[in-house]
């Protein structure tokens, strides 16, 4: 690897380690699903104090995956770019893939249908 490969993977990896949070993930997702939000309505989906939410916010926004706009009194937070939606979809993806294959190791189907065949 080659200096200019280590510092991008060092980048990738700061990013991730920004989103290696529960609660973190939990915000990004809500962003992105529902769309920019201020940090009053962040404390009140994430259930814990204004202090905290904004200590992952300014987490999130140091690695350039959220930024904020100013409206009145209130700060906006956003997805930066779009491409941490499609992150997001992936992530839950290899979740859904890796449950399916736990699920088949103890010897559970993972297709709905074959769990209607067997119960027939």
């Amino acid at each position: 690897m080659n200096n200019r490969d280590e510092l991008e993977a060092k980048s990738r990896a700061e990013i991730l380690k920004s989103l290696a949070h529960p609660t973190r993930i939990f915000i990004v997702d809500l962003i992105f699903r529902n769309g920019p939000h201020c940090v009053q309505e962040l404390t009140d989906h994430v259930g814990v104090d204004a202090s905290t939410v904004s200590r992952h916010l300014s987490v999130l926004k140091t690695a350039g995956i959220l930024s904020d706009q100013k409206d009145g009194t209130k700060v906006y937070y956003d997805l930066a770019c779009d491409c941490i939606g499609q992150f997001m979809t992936g992530l839950q993806g290899v979740v859904m893939s890796k449950r399916s294959r736990d699920l088949e190791m103890l010897g559970f189907p993972t297709d709905p249908t074959a769990r209607r065949a067997e119960g027939s």
